[in-house]
């Protein structure tokens, strides 16, 4: 590692992360953003190595679940949780016990008594992931609710603008498509 990204590390794990869920950017402070781009920009260096991959989540149960269809973001967050070392579990709603009349809540409830740690969710509901968050115990991440939000796409899409422009600060956007039903247009804005 150069001496530069130790550095950048050593600061990024000086700062905490004091959210317990992500479910939407809605309510980020400029200091959350900072802090994700910072932790984005010492993962660019790692998954630049040879061995990608660090200790940070070892230990550490992520469960993905979606109830829509999806290979980007399913894979991404997979992708992530291992080279975090996290253990990670995929489930997808027409494998688990909702196919069959098993409700969210208590198909959730079981991943967590099962000793999940972070369960990641798409859902075709909007606020899903919000009820998930109220009744569990464990950290939630939306994947994507219904309309609603997508809130890793958005870090994504402000992170790809801000390494590409060197800010954010005073840059319009333009969103194409149907901003009406997208997400992530609504976690953009």
């Amino acid at each position: 590692m150069s001496e530069a990204t130790t550095a950048t590390v050593t600061a990024v794990r000086q700062r905490v992360w004091a959210r317990r869920h992500v479910l939407d950017v809605d309510d980020f402070e400029v200091a959350d953003y900072e802090l994700v781009f910072e932790t984005a920009d010492a993962m660019r260096e790692v998954l630049g190595r040879d061995i990608k991959k660090v200790p940070t989540l070892r230990g550490k149960s992520v469960v993905t679940i979606f109830f829509e269809p999806s290979t980007r973001t399913r894979v991404s967050f997979e992708m992530a949780a291992k080279a975090l070392s996290a253990d990670c579990t995929s489930i997808t709603a027409a494998t688990s016990s909702v196919a069959k009349g098993e409700s969210l809540l208590d198909t959730l409830r079981t991943i967590q008594s099962l000793g999940a740690d972070v369960v990641v969710m798409r859902h075709p509901a909007s606020g899903a992931p919000y009820l998930a968050a109220r009744h569990l115990g464990i950290s939630v991440i939306n994947a994507g609710d219904g309309c609603h939000a997508h809130p890793t796409q958005a870090l994504l899409d402000l992170y790809t603008i801000r390494r590409h422009l060197g800010r954010l600060a005073g840059l319009k956007a333009v969103l194409v498509g149907d901003i009406l039903h997208s997400r992530v247009a609504r976690s953009n804005l």
